[in-house]
């Protein structure tokens, strides 16, 4: 079994399906001497405090010293980081990540004054600064960013004291956090037969999938038996996390927390509402699905717990990495031989680790840094699942590669509202190529898959994020965010998102408790645009072509974050701030339900 094979062995037996990261440094050696390098180099910044105002050529050589600093630091990291991925058991390994990450802190550390110190320089100087000054210039649009925190920005012992306070306002996240993952557990549950099985946070989902519905049932009541035994003081905390962000915001004269949240990213809140608004206009189609689960599954009631299990069963779809490797070729052949000789690349130059190993870290990813080349992580199981997660984790790299090949180290990254678009983008295109090219039964099995993920993206996120502003809400005008308050707003948007084909029953109202993106302030629904706009730019290239194609890499994935992410979306073909994205994205919805329902009725 591959799961048994030691990390040497992997290297041996697949050296073209593990990664090569003597593309980053020869060996450990040289890991050493780089990371002795930017040690040392912590400290060169302290020429520069308080002096940052005195010229432009004085804040031009900060800068370029942060960012040389900074990039050799990445580096160092992600070796780390990857070496100690790759077999999570070699202990040598886990102490590099260990000491890269500290010396990650050590840097922020040290380089903690510049934005302050920025924003204590009037704006009219700076942009003097940049009118003298040709190197400094290329740093305009970064200045330009931190130039928009100023109005939010308190005099330097305000600051210092709030910062301080943040480890104490990050205390009801701690708690749910070890609560969630440390302290709760969960009873037995039952399946059809009387076996007992053993529920955890892992297996949770894997249980509501199963076509054994007394054990989905189970499932769905122990779980919320657990919570709900805490509603109390889950929505305690919850409140807590809450309060602190209209703390932060209102001290950081905000009007309230979305308005902080969303610049960070600069994102204007009409988005978020928009988001919404389009999404209850077509929440029929939602109904209309949940209407079909009904009737295939072939049920009277039905339930919350009977959304996840697959309405396609016994239909064999095995996927090995290389027939999957062709798949991703073939269905992103619409993005052109500029985009696909960078898959090409990847794939042949040691960019992926294909297959699981002992001690290797679970799931997938996509890493890597400014001087290096990207790296995909993965964990085999001949799936079509594995192939979306290939399709995904090359967009990410793509993405990556693109912006660090056409943008400086300041400017290479991208923000996270943006950063999910390139991946979906992929397993829209693929989705695409398949729905063409296979047998009706596994076409059948792949539109079930895409259904699911549109239901749980695009329409469970914007309800989340529904929720997640109304209780923001709740605290800014002053009422007490209750259990049964948190219990009743959940339980109505739950009705209202599902139909009432779904059975609402008092377990489904305290869902939110168990959700630990509601302590991510303001994040989930990036999860949904990300998604509607990557749905928008697949559409554009497969009905547009070369021109479509152009504007998305030109434009976007050659932009990293030279740019602000509604307008590098805006160039690229799709504005967010209108419903146009998200409409197209549910217009591909229907389109695949109208599909998925003619199929079934043919077979």
């Amino acid at each position: 079994m591959t799961n048994q094979r030691t990390r040497e062995e992997q290297e041996q037996k697949f050296p073209n399906h593990t990664w090569d990261l003597t593309t980053i440094f020869k060996d450990d050696a040289a890991w050493e001497a780089a990371f002795e390098q930017v040690s040392n180099r912590i400290g060169e910044e302290a020429q520069f405090k308080g002096h940052l105002g005195d010229s432009a050529e004085t804040l031009y050589q900060a800068l370029r010293l942060q960012d040389e600093i900074e990039a050799d630091l990445e580096s160092v990291y992600v070796y780390a980081h990857l070496k100690q991925d790759q077999d999570t058991g070699n202990a040598h390994y886990t102490g590099l990540e260990s000491r890269a990450h500290q010396l990650i802190i050590r840097f922020s550390s040290a380089w903690s004054f510049l934005v302050p110190e920025l924003l204590q320089i009037d704006e009219a100087k700076i942009q003097s600064f940049l009118d003298e000054h040709e190197g400094l210039k290329h740093y305009a649009f970064a200045l330009e960013m931190v130039n928009h925190k100023r109005p939010h920005v308190l005099d330097a012992d305000k600051e210092k004291l709030l910062t301080e306070a943040q480890d104490a306002l990050s205390t009801p996240g701690n708690v749910f956090s070890m609560f969630d993952n440390a302290d709760l557990t969960f009873e037995d549950v039952t399946d059809k037969d009387g076996n007992k099985h053993p529920l955890t946070q892992g297996t949770f989902i894997k249980y509501l999938e199963s076509d054994d519905r007394q054990l989905r049932q189970s499932v769905y009541e122990n779980v919320y038996k657990a919570y709900g035994a805490y509603n109390n003081t889950l929505s305690a905390t919850l409140a807590g996390e809450v309060k602190k962000h209209v703390f932060n915001a209102r001290s950081h004269n905000y009007k309230t927390a979305r308005e902080q949240a969303l610049s960070n990213n600069y994102i204007p809140e009409a988005v978020y509402d928009n988001l919404v608004a389009t999404v209850h206009k077509y929440l029929p189609l939602l109904h209309r699905y949940t209407e079909l689960r009904k009737k295939l599954l072939g049920i009277d009631d039905l339930k919350m717990y009977d959304m996840y299990t697959p309405l396609v069963k016994d239909i064999k779809f095995d996927m090995p990495y290389e027939e999957a490797v062709e798949w991703m070729l073939k269905g992103l052949a619409p993005m052109g031989e500029t985009y696909l000789n960078v898959l090409k690349e990847g794939l042949n130059n040691g960019w992926v680790d294909v297959y699981e190993n002992k001690g290797k870290r679970s799931g997938a990813y996509s890493s890597g840094a400014h001087q290096t080349n990207p790296f995909i992580l993965l964990n085999w199981s001949d799936t079509v699942s594995d192939l979306f997660t290939l399709v995904h984790e090359f967009g990410h790299s793509a993405h990556s590669y693109f912006s660090r090949q056409n943008q400086s180290s300041t400017y290479s990254g991208y923000s996270i509202f943006v950063a999910e678009v390139a991946s979906t983008c992929n397993e829209a295109l693929l989705s695409h190529y398949m729905e063409q090219h296979l047998d009706d039964k596994r076409r059948l099995l792949l539109l079930n898959q895409e259904l699911e993920r549109f239901r749980a993206t695009l329409f469970r996120q914007t309800m989340f994020a529904e929720f997640e502003h109304k209780i923001h809400e709740i605290e800014e005008a002053g009422e007490p965010l209750t259990a049964q308050r948190m219990n009743e707003e959940y339980a109505q948007l739950n009705r209202q998102y599902f139909g009432d084909v779904v059975e609402t029953d008092d377990n489904i109202s305290k869902e939110w408790s168990r959700i630990p993106h509601f302590y991510m302030n303001y994040y989930v629904y990036q999860y949904a645009t990300g998604y509607s706009a990557a749905q928008s730019l697949s559409h554009q290239i497969l009905t547009e072509g070369e021109p479509a194609v152009e504007r998305y890499i030109n434009e976007f994935l050659k932009k990293g974050s030279s740019n602000y992410p509604i307008e590098l979306l805006k160039n690229a073909g799709v504005d967010m701030t209108t419903p146009q994205p998200i409409e197209d994205a549910l217009h591909v919805f229907e389109q695949k339900l109208d599909a998925f329902e003619a199929l079934m009725d043919t077979l």
